[in-house]
């Protein structure tokens, strides 16, 4: 089974019929239906701690602020996977895996796979970021869930290469040209397979330091090159640049 990063950026994007959104549907069309998806978002974020959903029927929770109130009508369903989530904990041996019975699927998740799975029947369970480690322990627990790609489970990360809210500036195609340059940096550092430099992206310069003021939308990327093999290829379903300073690029690893 392929892994996906998923840029997912502003949650409006969720709301319409525009490029990303069809893009999404495409990626999920190019792939066998999954028997179940683990969600590593850059919304679940547990300092200290490393969590796996383990509800039944995991809630959608509407982790933003004041918008559109559309998006706070939208509900994703998807059932959970208790026996999943409890496999996942026992596989794993970098870190303790707990069981989480709060959490449900935040935006990061659910606005993405209402349009990639919009009929909601494949079980769907998150793995928390533990936001108290650097990239080189995200990177390298994500080979640890290499075994479910081999039992058909859809892998999604969901976050973005170039994430600076505090920047963000209209119109919505603007791009900073800083923007730019990393977002193509990365995306040449990963046709080349040096995925140390981007574990290591404190190191990579004003750019780096500009794309990623905060690593919470950018260690969802770790993941998902933690899990290539040598066999794997990598390609970008879709790439774009949202309001001056997120990158909406997506990777699919298979």
């Amino acid at each position: 089974m392929p892994v996906f990063f998923i840029g997912h950026g502003a949650p409006l994007y969720a709301l319409g019929n525009n490029p990303y959104v069809k893009a999404w549907r495409k990626a999920a069309e190019n792939i066998p239906k999954p028997k179940a998806i683990v969600s590593i978002s850059a919304h679940w974020l547990t300092p200290g701690k490393t969590l796996v959903t383990a509800t039944p029927q995991p809630k959608t929770i509407h982790d933003f602020g004041r918008m559109d109130d559309r998006l706070f009508e939208m509900q994703y369903p998807a059932p959970g996977s208790p026996e999943l989530a409890t496999k996942i904990s026992q596989t794993i041996s970098k870190v303790k895996v707990g069981l989480d019975h709060d959490w449900g699927y935040d935006h990061g998740t659910w606005c993405v796979l209402y349009h990639m799975f919009p009929d909601a029947d494949i079980p769907v369970i998150q793995l928390s970021i533990d936001y108290a480690k650097a990239g080189d322990f995200h990177f390298s627990l994500a080979k640890e869930l290499q075994f479910l790609r081999k039992k058909g489970v859809l892998i999604m990360a969901s976050g973005n290469i170039v994430h600076n809210l505090g920047m963000l500036k209209f119109p919505e195609n603007y791009a900073y040209d800083w923007a730019i340059q990393f977002d193509q940096e990365a995306k040449e550092l990963m046709d080349n397979g040096n995925f140390q430099d981007l574990v290591n992206f404190q190191k990579l310069g004003k750019e780096a330091q500009l794309s990623i003021p905060t690593p919470d939308h950018y260690f969802p990327l770790l993941y998902a090159l933690g899990l290539k093999t040598e066999k794997d290829s990598i390609s970008y379903p879709i790439e774009g640049m949202s309001y001056g300073s997120t990158s909406m690029r997506s990777v699919r690893i298979g």
